[in-house]
């Protein structure tokens, strides 16, 4: 005995499809910056430092005198010369005064000319240093510097710019080229 048979046959549906692709686009513009620094505020302030030398002493000491000053000096010296010859022929003519009529008349004048002539001893001799210790003087007053700085912030100004964004969308489209069958046939 035979048993009929069932035979199923299937086709697939076939598609024809066209695909077009989706675009997207992004720009981003630069952000536009300003940087802008300001200079600092720089503020100084001095105080003149002052030196004072004093050599007046020094310049004496060394024979260095102003006009007035050796005026002075040279006045006095001839004062003191004066004053000395003076009594010097005062005492001299004492001297002759007393011995006269004693018949001393010649040894008088002798004596008188031996001490006025003849080598006179110098006085003592000493180291001196030229000028003397100190005798310059300074006075220094030290001056100032105040320096003030006042820092100023930079400026900065940012304009962000947003991107700019194009979008096309895809599409699909399709054609059916077969559409799908199911066959059965039953064989015997």
């Amino acid at each position: 005995m035979k048993i009929p048979q069932i035979q199923i046959t299937t086709n697939d549906i076939k598609m024809d499809w066209s695909i077009k692709d989706p675009v997207q686009r992004i720009h981003q513009p630069r952000a536009k910056q300003t940087i802008s620094q300001p200079p600092a505020i720089l503020e100084i302030h001095t105080t003149d430092s002052t030196l004072k030398i004093d050599s007046t002493q020094a310049r004496s000491d060394i024979g260095m005198l102003t006009n007035k000053e050796s005026i002075e000096k040279y006045a006095q010296a001839g004062k003191e010369g004066v004053l000395k010859g003076i009594s010097r022929r005062v005492k001299e003519g004492y001297q002759m005064m007393n011995a006269a009529g004693k018949d001393q008349g010649r040894s008088v004048m002798q004596s008188i000319a031996q001490q006025n002539t003849g080598p006179k001893r110098p006085g003592p001799y000493n180291i001196k240093f030229v000028p003397s210790v100190g005798s310059v003087k300074i006075d220094y007053t030290p001056g100032t510097t105040d320096v003030n700085i006042a820092r100023q912030e930079p400026k900065i100004d940012t304009q962000v710019n947003k991107p700019i964004l194009e979008y096309t969308p895809g599409k699909v489209t399709g054609t059916m080229i077969q559409r799908p069958s199911v066959t059965i046939d039953v064989k015997s």
